[in-house]
């Protein structure tokens, strides 16, 4: 006679220790491990220490992978700089920034001059690219 054990893997899922606000950075003290497997939420603390809550993330809650990205460095109506580069061509204007977002992210600004308004990607030094 055979007999059969069921296992179940082992693993742990990040939740959050107290209520977090949207745009929170987070902190090592933010962060708890629960001994559970959840599909779509995060299993390592240095995935989610220094990220920014993009929503309100609840005590005891997981932390899933939309809920959480780098940490803002444009904000809503800052002026930046837009640029169009292609080959040797180089264009830079002043932009109002119509989101926030944080390196990497595309975003939506309005041209200062023309008033026209275009999407580009936020590099690590805050100029927004378009054009590639």
């Amino acid at each position: 006679m055979f007999m059969f054990f069921a296992t179940t893997a082992v693993g742990e899922t990040i939740v959050a220790a107290r209520t977090l606000r949207s745009h929170t950075i987070i902190g090592p003290k933010d962060v708890l491990l629960k001994d559970v497997v959840i599909d779509g939420a995060f299993e390592q603390v240095e995935n989610v220490i220094g990220q920014e809550a993009r929503v309100t993330l609840y005590a005891g809650r997981p932390i899933r992978f939309g809920d959480i990205g780098p940490a803002a460095i444009i904000e809503r109506n800052q002026i930046v700089m837009l640029v169009y580069q292609r080959g040797s061509l180089r264009i830079a204007a002043d932009a109002r920034a119509l989101g926030r977002g944080g390196v990497g992210d595309l975003i939506r600004v309005m041209n200062l001059t023309s008033r026209t308004t275009i999407s580009g990607i936020i590099g690590a030094d805050g100029v927004i690219t378009v054009g590639q």
